[in-house]
This record gives C-alpha cells, sequence and structure tokens, in this order.
C-alpha cells in the first residue's frame, strides 16, 4: 500500500476523535475536513521526513505519524492554539510525539524534506511566503483546502515560485494544488515594511499577519483615543497582530512597559519587526500567548484589544468574550480595558458583566469604542 492510501486510512480512523480544543469548539466548528483528507491521497509516496504546514489540529501529523513508523514530521503551526490542540489529540490517540517537531516558518522547517504538506491560508501573501520558502529549498508544495475559500489568484502565486502547478479534480467541495520544479530566487523579504506618514509609524508584517502592512479601520479608530488614555505602568495590546497598538502605545506614553501577545507566530515576528523599526522595541515585550494565559492576575493598568473574530475561516463571536475574561482577570482594580469593536456586536453588557463598568468613549458609522473599568 502506497503512502498516501495509508495516511488515508489513517486519516479516516481518526478524523472523528479529533478536537479543536483549547480553540473554540461548537457543534459547527470541526477539527478535520474533507480537505486534509484529499491533501493525504494527493500527497504520492512520502518517505523520511514530511514538512507539514498549517495543519490546524493536526489531522494531517497524526495521519501520516499512524501511516508509516519510520516518517518524521517537521510542523509550522501559526496559531498557538493548534499546536496545543496537536498535542492534545496525539495523547487522546495514543499517538506518541518523538518524531514529531515543531519549528518557525524558516528553512530549517524543510530540512531534510522534499515535500511539503499545507492547509491553503486564506492569504495571499501567506501563501506567497510558504511558497517561496518550500521553493528556496528545492521542494515539492502539496496545498489544499475547500473550494470555497480558494482563488484563481492562490495558482498565480505558485507559479512564480514553481515551474509546474498542478490542480487536481475536485473531491468534497475541496481541491489540491501542486507546486514542483522549483523556480530559483523567488523568495521574498519577510517581513515586509511599510511607512504611515500619518501616523508617524512603520508597520512591519509577515505573509499571515492580519492586515499585512496597512492598518485596519478599526485599529485606526481605536488609535485616535490615544491621547484620552490614562498613564499607566504597565499596558498590554490583547490580539496584537502587527503590534500597531503596542508600538503607538509605548510611543505616546514613554515611561510605559507595553506587552504584545498574540496566539499567531506571524503575528508575533511581525509585531517584534514593527516594535524594532519604530525605536521602541526596549518598552515592548511580545510574547505568543493564547490569550493572557501567561500573564500574572492583577498584573496591568491598561489593556486595549481589536478583538478578532475567526477561528481558522470560520466566523464566531464565541473569541472576545474570552479575551474579555481574560482581561478582566489580569487588569489591577480600577484598570481600563480599552475595546474596538463592530457595533452591531454589541459587547457591551458582556463587558459589564465581564469586566466592570463599561461605557461608550467613541462611535463612528461602523465602530465603538468602550472604556470598562475593573471593578
Amino acid at each position: 500500500m502506497s503512502t498516501a492510501a495509508s495516511a488515508v486510512d489513517a486519516f479516516d480512523g481518526l478524523a472523528a476523535r479529533l478536537r479543536r480544543r483549547p480553540d473554540i469548539e461548537a457543534h459547527d466548528l470541526v477539527a478535520a475536513d474533507a480537505s486534509d483528507r484529499l491533501i493525504l491521497a494527493e500527497a504520492g509516496e512520502l518517505r523520511g521526513t514530511v514538512a507539514v504546514i498549517g495543519d490546524r489540529y493536526g489531522a494531517l501529523t497524526l495521519s501520516l505519524l499512524a501511516s508509516d513508523p519510520d516518517l518524521r514530521v517537521r510542523v509550522h503551526q501559526d496559531a498557538l492554539t493548534g499546536e496545543r490542540a496537536l498535542a492534545l489529540n496525539a495523547a487522546e490517540l495514543g499517538l506518541p510525539l518523538d518524531r514529531v517537531s515543531w519549528h518557525d516558518l524558516d528553512a530549517a522547517l524543510l530540512e531534510d524534506a522534499d515535500t511539503a504538506l499545507l492547509q491553503l491560508p486564506r492569504s495571499l501573501d501567506a501563501l506567497d511566503e510558504i511558497a517561496g520558502l518550500v521553493s528556496g529549498a528545492g521542494g515539492r508544495l502539496v496545498a489544499g483546502g475547500r473550494i470555497k475559500h480558494m482563488s484563481l489568484g492562490m495558482n498565480d502565486v505558485l507559479s512564480r515560485h514553481f515551474a509546474r502547478v498542478d490542480v487536481s479534480r475536485a473531491a468534497s467541495k475541496s481541491r489540491v494544488l501542486q507546486g514542483s520544479e522549483p523556480r530559483a530566487g523567488t523568495a521574498g523579504v519577510w517581513p515586509r515594511c511599510e511607512r504611515h506618514v500619518d501616523l508617524g509609524l512603520i508597520v512591519c508584517a509577515h505573509g499571515a499577519a492580519f492586515a499585512g502592512t496597512s492598518i485596519d479601520i478599526g485599529t485606526r479608530f481605536l488609535l485616535s483615543f490615544l491621547p484620552d488614555l490614562p498613564a499607566a505602568a504597565v499596558g498590554i495590546d490583547l490580539a496584537c497582530g502587527t503590534g500597531v497598538l503596542a508600538t503607538m502605545l509605548a510611543k505616546a506614553q514613554p515611561g510605559i512597559r507595553v506587552i504584545a501577545s498574540d496566539q499567531s507566530a506571524a503575528a508575533v515576528s511581525s509585531a517584534r519587526a514593527t516594535a524594532e523599526a519604530n525605536g521602541v522595541a526596549d518598552r515592548v515585550a511580545v510574547v505568543r500567548d493564547d490569550g493572557l494565559g501567561a500573564q500574572p492576575d492583577a498584573s496591568a493598568d491598561l489593556i486595549l484589544l481589536n478583538p478578532p473574530f475567526h477561528s481558522g475561516a470560520a466566523v464566531t463571536e464565541e473569541i472576545a468574550p474570552r479575551m474579555f475574561a481574560d482581561a478582566a482577570r489580569v487588569l489591577r482594580p480600577g484598570g481600563e480595558l480599552w475595546v474596538v469593536f463592530n457595533s452591531h456586536l454589541g459587547y457591551r453588557p458582556i463587558l459589564e458583566r465581564a469586566v466592570g463598568k463599561t461605557h461608550q468613549a467613541g462611535r463612528n458609522a461602523k465602530f465603538t469604542v468602550t472604556v470598562s473599568t475593573r471593578r
């Protein structure tokens, strides 16, 4: 039996047992789907070491481990919750992880691996960074996803890095793109940086970082309230993305120590680069964390939050309340949580319950900014 067939058989035996925890779990949010199965089916013969990128909750990695006792897997997962879910799922399934190693998105990830399996990212920039890395290492890329999340632009990106791009037949609303025959010298320079003259800010971003080198309009609205923020000894930019809020807060308050926290590896690398580009890296500590799990109780005076509403490709309103609860724990009594959100979400009652007295600081056509004082 081929590696691909064995891996598919393994997937069929374990997929229903996979869970998403510690990420959001709900009846309509799955830990594995047909795109994982199709990636494995189209992978062909795999020997030695395989690189797996973007494995959401372990479906690809664990199927490979279960299919061949000799395979070694090098893994890069952008989301910290994905790493933790993979480990929890492995323990539940009784699969040891001695043949798995986790890596940054860099050359070491592709060492000794001539094939990389990829769950296609939503961002073309993210795909560009990954494809450039795989091509630069002389590897073959097998990338799959749900058709509703794919675009012809993905073919164009792969064609920049590979002389041959093959497209699989659709199966169960999924499809696989394969890049082979790597082109030389196509990898770009990451992170990319852009100067925003109106804010006096340089934003740096890796491909998978939300909003890239631009500044999303919700963050821009919250930035307009910088002069109204209380002076603080310790401030936190929760779900920091590229570190725009953290960097601007450090620039606005020279005496503050800022913690920028995000579970995304791309966001953390981007935020570090943004802080360094703006000369505040000595006062901005960037950490990769699931919410504020690593921060002590009652340790911050001020928290800024532009909460995400995506868990992978799924839209959910369950992420923000978790972050509000984290902020309530970490804020000192009397500390303030400033949140910007789409006005229709109506987070104010949730903030009142989770944190304390909440009032509206401002509102425009799309967004609301609230201030919650820790009771």
